[in-house]
This record gives C-alpha cells, structure tokens and sequence, in this order.
C-alpha cells in the first residue's frame, strides 16, 4: 500500500486519547494506510475495556524489549487492536514506570516499520476531513532536489474540549522564539501566521514541536528521542539535530489538526511523580530529579554556560553530519553559547535569517541577550508596605549600578505578588544587549513616597 503513515502518541492518563484516536482514523480519507502505536502509560482510571467499549477490535499481542537508560533490559506487552480499519497499538505501560515524555516517546520509534511517512501528536488532537491526503500533498508540495527531506511541524491551533467543534481555532499558526530559560532550553510562543490567506506553501519555521511533526517514515530511525531527556529541552534539541541531518523545518499554513494545550483538570507526570510518590511507590526518580539531569544533558550538548559537548558520548542522540550546528544557529538566528537571539527572529520573520555579518565578532555582536532573571525577595526586606503603593520599580542593572532594563509592576501587580506569600517572586524576562549583575525591587507609596529599596546581586541566572 502507498503513502502508509506511522502515528507516534506518547500518552500519559489522557481521558482525551480514545476521542484522539477516533478523530484522527475516522477523518482520514484512507483509513487502512494508518498505523498508529500509543505509548499508553495509564493507572487504573483506564483499562482495555475502555477501548474495547468504543469499538476497537483486539487482534493479537506481542513483546518489546527495551535497552532502558539504566543499561537494563525491560519487557512491554503490546496490544494490538484495529478501528474502522486502521491498525492501533498500545504499548502497555504502569504509569510509575514512566521516565517522561522522551523516553516514551523513543519507545514508540522502536516500533517503526518502514512506513512511507510519519505523524508524530500527543493524546489530545482534532483532525480536519482528510487530513492524511492534505498533509501528504502540503509536504510534498515543498519537496524538491534542494529540499529532499521536508517536515511540517509547529504549534498547532487550539481546541477546548469542553466546548468543542466551536472552540476551534480557525487560523493556522507560526511557532515563534520565546525565550532562553535560566536552564538553557529555548521557549518558544505561537501566533497567528503572517498573511496565510495569501500563501499557497507551507511556511519556512525554524523550531519543533513535539506535538505534531509530519515528515519521511525514516525521521523515526534518523532523529530519535533522546530517552535520556525528560521534558524541556526536547523540542530545541529535536529542531537543531534535525536540521543537522538534513531535514528542512516547514510550518502547515492550512489547519491539518488541532491541539488541547491546557490539560486542564487533568493529571500531569509531574502531578504523580513526586519526592512523596518517589517513597511510597518506589519511583526511581521523581519528575524535579529527572528534568534537572535533563537540562544538565541539553545544556551539555549545545556546549552551553561552558560544558564542553564531548563530555557525552550522545552517539544516535547527537547532530547530523549533512549540516553543522553553527549552520543552524545562523539560520534560526540564536546562538546557544551566549543565549542570543538576532532581531530578525524576533520580528517573526521567515528564516534564514540574512547574513549581514562578515567577520565572527560581527556575527556575535548581531545577537542580543535573551534574559530570563528569578527575582525573590522576602516581604520583610521591604520593611513596613502601606495600602496605597501606586506601583513598584523593578530593573536590571550593570555592575557599576546603572540601570539596564526597567519593568514596573502596577499597583494590582504588586499587590498580587505581596499577598502571594513570604516572598515576592517574579521571573524577569526580556531581550538586551547586556547581561545584568543587579536586579532592584523599589516601592512607591502615594503617601510615604519611595520606600525600602532592596538590591540584589543576580545568581547565576543561566543556571537554576
């Protein structure tokens, strides 16, 4: 059969997962092309029963071993079950013995079998009627000798479940840059895409998204998870590698799908994985554990706050060899070693960025500063606060104690924030050319005027 496509879901306790299912095989125009395998990672809340009530048919079992990151070697059961045709299989996982989202993720690649193309979601997606040929045609619209290896991904539009066809977005959306977090992963943000009623292609993009990613069958064998990973850090990775090993980042400029974002009401791995859970059911590692080593690793491979990469041997983890991580860089316009982002990214422009520089100092002075600063101060060192603060001074400055960079926070902010605890604590975030040593928190009263000023020297900010 042609044009058979491999749908990888991590799912992880999702009530959304069997509505999942049924969206993406019953809106798509060939069914029997599909086969999708579920990292089903659940409690007792879900049981087989549940997807055998909605119609899905058992038609065997089988057995996965797994090399885990420990170095052992783990046994799965696989269900393998059919709806309206297309082929759905459930790796059968206890949700204590999750590892987070890459790990299960990874685990889902191991099960490719050479289809022609694959989809990678989470568990809580709406899928437009044939979405399978609209996606198939959008990506080989952009395929060509210079582009051999095209992949559509990004932040895709939202729904509610809870008010859902109606609460579908009805604009396609770009994934912008964000911000460097103090631990080194790249945020990025979505919005609706420049002049899509005008485009006939996909958008060029320059970032990953690890909800939804269409591309050749064999990105699952070229571009694996890292199993190693937990969470953040997951989609920068995922974009540099695979822009390394040749592949070039589109963003669909016609809805494909749609995506829960929220999981409102929903249990969460960091919900379960806890240093409590860690004792009374035997978690190897609770979620705090496992996603600092994974900011350490992400940290570790983009030679970042001065690791040195070769400190990992990251093997099948690590970049390509068609492109280099600096071709990258000069692409998306960031650079890791300084956590810079060039103006030109932004301004959500389409990559590649222009080359304006001509020497490597003007290529690193081209960047500026993304700075994501943690600002705590405890109510007692703002001395006695009266009822009629009018607003609150917060900058970054330099080490001479020039001002920087300046936020206010407004009267209802302040408040917010005073009355939220023993300790005032603000994350700082914003683009300079300048790295700040100071931060300074500084209230005004309407009555008493300028109250305790408090001045703090800025921990080592890139790393938390």
């Amino acid at each position: 059969m042609k044009n058979t496509i491999f749908v990888q879901i991590a799912s992880y306790r999702d009530p959304e997962l069997i509505p999942t299912l049924k969206s993406l095989i019953n809106n798509s125009e060939t069914p029997k092309a599909i086969r999708a395998v579920v990292n089903w990672q659940h409690g007792d809340e879900q049981s087989i029963d549940d997807f055998l009530d909605a119609e899905f048919d058992i038609i065997g079992h089988r057995t996965c071993l797994l090399h885990d990151v420990d170095g052992k070697e783990r046994e799965f059961d696989i269900i393998e079950t059919e709806f309206n045709s297309a082929r759905v299989e459930f790796i059968d996982v206890d949700y204590t013995e999750t590892k987070g989202t890459c790990w299960a993720r990874h685990l889902v690649h191991l099960q490719y079998n050479n289809e022609d193309y694959t989809l990678q979601l989470d568990s809580h997606h709406r899928f437009v009627e044939e979405w399978d040929a609209k996606v198939i045609s959008m990506l080989e619209s952009v395929r060509s000798e210079d582009t051999p290896k095209p992949m559509l991904t990004g932040y895709i539009p939202s729904y509610d479940p809870e008010n859902d066809p109606e609460g579908r977005v009805t604009h396609p959306w770009q994934t912008n840059f964000d911000r460097f977090i103090p631990e080194g992963a790249v945020f990025f943000i979505p919005s609706e895409m420049k002049d899509w009623k005008n485009r006939n292609k996909p958008l060029r993009g320059r970032f990953y998204s690890g909800h939804f990613l269409f591309a050749n069958g064999s990105f699952a064998v070229e571009v694996k998870h890292d199993p190693n990973y937990f969470f953040h850090g997951e989609e920068i990775s995922i974009a540099a590698r695979a822009y390394t090993h040749g592949y070039d980042i589109f963003t669909p400029h016609k809805i494909i799908a749609w995506h829960e974002y929220t999981r409102k009401g929903r249990t969460k791995v960091w919900d379960d994985h806890t240093t409590e859970a860690k004792k009374k059911i035997g978690i190897e590692k609770d979620w705090v554990e496992r996603n600092n080593l994974c900011h350490a690793r992400n940290r570790i491979l983009f030679g970042m706050d001065g690791e040195d990469p070769n400190q990992i041997d990251f093997g099948e983890y690590g970049f390509g060899d068609v492109r280099t991580l600096r071709e990258y860089e000069e692409y998306a316009g960031i650079n890791f070693k300084q956590r810079g982002v060039q103006a030109y990214t932004m301004q959500q422009n389409e990559p590649p960025n222009p080359k304006t520089y001509k020497t490597e100092e003007e290529w690193l002075e081209s960047f500026n500063t993304s700075i994501d600063v943690r600002i705590c101060v405890h109510k007692n060192d703002l001395g006695e606060i009266p009822d009629d603060v009018e607003f609150c001074f917060v900058g970054l400055h330099d080490k001479d104690h020039n001002e920087l960079h300046r936020k206010d926070l407004n009267k209802g902010q302040f408040y917010k924030y005073y009355n939220s605890g023993d300790w005032i604590d603000y994350r700082y975030i914003c683009i300079m050319d300048e790295i700040p040593v100071y931060y300074v928190v500084w209230p005004y009263s309407k009555s008493k005027g300028w109250l305790e000023k408090v001045t703090r020297k800025v921990d080592d900010y890139t790393k938390k």
